[in-house]
């Protein structure tokens, strides 16, 4: 008789704190290795440059991704004038010698301005982005042409935190798919000496901030220790944002078999939500979801996420099976 498959021994969402030089892919094996089990992802990908929030989900929260594709985010960034560079960070060749201006708060904040709201804005040639199904970083690392298009984005914050010399720090909250490199280097195309992100932490994506961040030494420690689940958010704690209703037995059967069920109004809970220090301004981005409702068991147990269909009718668009 064929072994049925284990389940993950762990679901939910665990915030690491990126180290510097680690890619993104780098960072989700080591939590692998660490933890036994290979049912990880995460919630958007950090240039090996960049620190900070890197959001994994565990288990059979690998299937709430899909609710959370909107998620603002918020950087804390240094911007670098005097030059540009071919991967528009610090990790990149100069494109020119340095003009090593010596910036004012005055002169940088109209320009600022200027990229900050919706935008349309050019990806990088070295990025993720998929030109014939291939990474662009990939044909420019062999010198192919790169022909990318540009994208709408949201920059919602750009605030200016000081300006020493050449260096511009700031702090920006934007929407998903915004290249925070782009937005270093058209400023100083914009400014006229060039520039380029000489460091950036990514402090917060959405709800998840930099607070509840913990390093690979520190997940190693608690694996050891036996506390590694200490440190996950459970499913049950997720999409804190969304109303719940805890549904009757006779309803969770129709529920866990994806057929459409109706509440009455009273059963419907409200969100209680309350963004955490850090968090962004607001949770997403684009344009507003359909009415989505949480909905656990008796025993207090998420069993699925559903978009509402008329009023108070639901369809399960995500069913969790049953806890073994």
């Amino acid at each position: 008789m064929p072994r049925q498959p284990q389940p993950p021994p762990l679901d939910g969402a665990l915030v690491i704190n990126k180290p510097r030089g680690r890619t993104s892919h780098d960072v989700v094996e080591v939590v692998r290795r660490l933890l036994g089990f290979r049912q990880i992802g995460h919630l958007g990908t950090l240039d090996p440059l960049a620190t900070g929030v890197l959001v994994l989900l565990l288990g059979r929260a690998t299937r709430m991704a899909r609710f959370y594709s909107g998620r603002r985010k918020r950087y804390a960034s240094t911007i670098r004038f005097g030059y540009a560079t071919d991967t528009y960070d610090a990790d990149g060749k100069a494109q020119g010698e340095d003009k090593a201006p010596q910036l004012s708060r005055q002169e940088i904040e109209p320009l600022v301005a200027e990229f900050t709201g919706h935008l349309m804005q050019m990806p990088p040639a070295y990025s993720a982005k998929k030109i014939a199904g291939r990474p662009a970083h990939e044909l420019a690392r062999k010198n192919k042409p790169v022909e990318l298009k540009a994208v709408e984005v949201d920059v919602y914050e750009f605030r200016i935190e000081s300006v020493e010399g050449s260096r511009v720090r700031c702090v920006i909250e934007c929407g998903a798919g915004t290249y925070i490199r782009s937005l270093a280097h058209d400023l100083g195309a914009r400014q006229g000496t060039g520039a380029h992100l000489e460091e950036i932490s990514r402090v917060a994506v959405g709800e998840f901030t930099l607070d509840q961040a913990v390093t690979l030494d520190e997940l190693q420690n608690a694996v050891r220790t036996g506390r590694a689940a200490e440190l996950i958010m459970p499913l049950e704690r997720m999409l804190p944002e969304l109303p719940r209703a805890t549904v009757l037995p006779v309803v969770e059967r129709r529920v866990r078999h994806g057929a459409k069920f109706t509440l009455p109004l009273a059963q419907i809970q409200p969100a209680q939500f309350t963004s955490p220090p850090g968090a962004t301004s607001h949770l997403d981005s684009g344009p507003p979801a359909p009415p989505r409702l949480r909905v656990f068991s008796q025993q207090q147990k998420l069993i699925a996420v559903a978009e509402a269909v008329v009023p108070r009718t639901y369809q399960p668009v995500v069913v969790f099976d049953a806890t073994p």
